[in-house]
């Protein structure tokens, strides 16, 4: 007896079987339909699809109408798909191959966001290269689980500001006031063109704009 098939998964089904096989609606179906187990190729056709926007072509005004309509997925997890994939691309183009699959084995294959995890330690200051080399390690060659990555990351941060409690303080100062200044603009930004309050508050939110960021260096 044929085993109940999710919601989702009956509704992808019915999509392919009313496309063209040979047509790339179609393996992008196909390819959310196994996402699991090939999320690297899901991620390769999904950016095509967003970077042509070839989504218009088929009835959708959104990307995100797109993924979430006809393959279930979810807004959070097509941006994280295509933004792993896109990390890959750009950083580590070997394991796109097939070489890379047959070396490490499917199952040490990166999850898409062990690899996004990856993809956040890489823009962390905090983070020096002789870390991130080890968290590359645990992720692209021994497909290491994303929490445990995510754990990780964090012990790393955590162990750095132990080390270099003063920088540390001053990248959080300068995250503060850079987060305070951006709030400031909004808000300056909508007196002045609502002018439901004195312009004399706009003068006075450009001046403390200008002495915060004079403590950024």
């Amino acid at each position: 007896m044929e085993m109940h098939k999710p919601k989702s998964l009956r509704a992808i089904e019915e999509k392919m079987d009313s496309t063209d096989e040979s047509s790339l609606r179609h393996k992008v179906l196909e390819g959310a339909k196994t996402f699991k187990t090939s999320w690297i190729e899901l991620g390769q056709m999904l950016y095509s699809v967003w970077k042509d926007k070839m989504y218009r072509e088929w009835g959708y005004t959104t990307f995100d109408a797109y993924t979430a309509k006809e393959i279930g997925i979810k807004k959070q997890t097509a941006v994280k798909l295509l933004r792993s994939y896109y990390f890959l691309e750009k950083e580590e183009p070997r394991c796109l191959t097939e070489e890379y699959v047959k070396e490490v084995g499917p199952a040490n294959v990166p999850t898409y966001e062990a690899v996004d995890v990856l993809r956040l330690a890489s823009q962390k200051k905090d983070i020096d290269k002789g870390d991130y080399a080890r968290l590359r390690a645990n992720v692209i060659e021994k497909g290491k689980d994303a929490r445990e990555v995510k754990k990780d990351l964090t012990q790393l941060i955590r162990e750095r500001e132990e080390l270099e409690p003063e920088e540390a303080l001053k990248r959080k100062r300068a995250a503060l006031i850079r987060r305070f200044v951006g709030i400031l603009r909004a808000i300056k930004e909508e007196v002045r063109i609502s002018k439901a309050l004195p312009q004399q508050f706009v003068k006075d939110a450009e001046k403390l704009i200008h002495e915060l960021e004079a403590h950024l260096g």
